[in-house]
């Protein structure tokens, strides 16, 4: 192991993304008939858009760049392809000190790419071809020569024999695991519970917990989930977060109210900033102070990492309340 330092290893996907933004066919419009707002593009038309803005995503890629940020020791394992957009996010983890040693490439597969269409008031629909991103080969993911603290693992897309593998190889080197699941697994709901006796940290949203346990409330939920994991986080939108290690319950409010840009990555922002303290010995509450200032930072700039936090960043107080568990 490093020591001192932790060492996080992020399992997961990796992507370019490409933001088109500022026109005027992008404002959202009220559809009555489905009660929300949509964004309507005429077939045929052509829409002039202003700005163009290119970086890199991923849920596992953008979570080692906070981990590298913060000092840890920070290594990515996913799949690209052999095309540009690989080549990006290779670029980009290599110039924030990522250890990609352990990226794998499809043969078959492009790198995932994503078109994303930003909205004024920071939403933003999404066109994706997830590709490699995807497809995993089992035998791409052996953590055999692996030699690290944490694993921190975001949606796999549902490969739940990958995720088995991973999580069994992690087990039996007494390696820790943070886990982000995404739609793919939990689609499988039976399977996702069977992984979670690995799980030292579950991270979920209220809509995604109310898949893996029964609960009326952010916190019936967190503490549920104890059944399963060591520390439960469930988040719930503008109505702020719980969090328990079944010693205390932490529930936080919105750090800053900031003006929305862009709020891709922000779930991913939370989850590795939670972990780049929780790993090096912070307790609960100031592991959930610095995971929502790094989402807060993170949606005030265009792409998934730009805003993500450097180390040594001053923080403020934030509504916060902790009670024994």
């Amino acid at each position: 192991m490093s020591g001192q330092i932790p060492s996080i290893l992020s399992v997961g996907a990796a992507v370019q993304d490409v933001f088109l933004s500022h026109s005027d066919e992008f404002k959202p419009v009220t559809d009555k008939s489905l009660h929300e707002q949509v964004m309507q593009l005429e077939m045929g038309a052509k829409a002039d858009v202003n700005n163009i803005h290119f970086s890199t995503g991923g849920g596992a890629t953008n979570a080692s760049v906070t981990f590298a940020r913060q000092g840890l020791h920070a290594t990515f394992m996913g799949t690209i392809g052999h095309d540009p957009a690989g080549r990006a996010v290779l670029d980009d983890l290599d110039e924030e000190g990522v250890d990609t040693r352990h990226v794998s490439y499809s043969e078959k597969y492009h790198t995932g790419y994503s078109v994303l269409l930003l909205a004024p008031n920071g939403e933003r629909t999404i066109l994706t071809y997830r590709g490699a991103s995807t497809h995993y080969d089992i035998r791409n993911f052996d953590l055999k020569d692996v030699d690290v603290d944490w694993l921190y693992v975001s949606s796999m897309a549902g490969s739940m024999d990958v995720l088995a593998k991973i999580f069994d190889h992690a087990r039996d080197k007494g390696i820790k695991i943070f886990f982000n699941p995404g739609k793919g697994e939990l689609a499988h709901p039976a399977k996702l519970k069977g992984l979670l006796d690995d799980v030292e940290v579950l991270s979920v949203n209220k809509e995604e917990a109310v898949q893996i346990v029964e609960g009326s409330d952010s916190e019936e939920l967190a503490r549920h989930l104890l059944h399963y994991v060591s520390v439960a986080i469930v988040s719930d939108g503008p109505n702020g977060v719980v969090a328990t290690d079944g010693k205390t319950i932490v529930r936080g409010g919105m750090y800053e109210d900031v003006k929305v840009v862009d709020r891709t990555g922000a779930g991913d922002a939370f989850g590795s900033g939670f972990l780049s303290q929780w790993s090096q010995g912070k307790s609960l509450k100031e592991a959930i102070v610095f995971a929502s200032a790094n989402s807060t930072s993170v949606v005030t700039k265009v792409g998934a990492k730009a805003g993500i936090l450097h180390h040594g960043v001053r923080l403020h107080e934030m509504p916060l309340s902790e009670k024994p568990y």
